[in-house]
């Protein structure tokens, strides 16, 4: 079983991750022509949204009671898959 310090500390590493992925698709998109940088914007708005739900979903589980992190955990495993399969996506799209 997962602690609540190693879970808070696999998905602020999973967030640093993310946030990489996310200002290497931004800096694609700096360079992409005209027709794809409308596709990269939306796509890269579509990602930040999601971003942020997971860093609340994580700050809900920081401040959250030592008895309440674990009932929160399935919302943020939700968020964490949702953006982890948009994120995917981007990436092999914008290849």
């Amino acid at each position: 079983m997962t602690t609540r310090h190693e879970y808070i500390e696999k998905l602020k590493n999973k967030l640093d991750e993310w946030d990489a992925d996310i200002d290497a698709l931004e800096e694609k998109a700096e360079h992409a022509k005209a027709d794809l940088k409308f596709e990269y914007e939306d796509q890269l708005a579509a990602l930040r949204r999601q971003r942020d739900d997971a860093r609340l979903k994580l700050s809900e589980i920081k401040n959250a009671s030592e008895g309440a992190w674990e009932d929160l955990k399935e919302g943020a495993d939700e968020a964490w898959d949702s953006l982890k399969e948009a994120i995917n996506k981007a990436l092999s799209h914008f290849k």
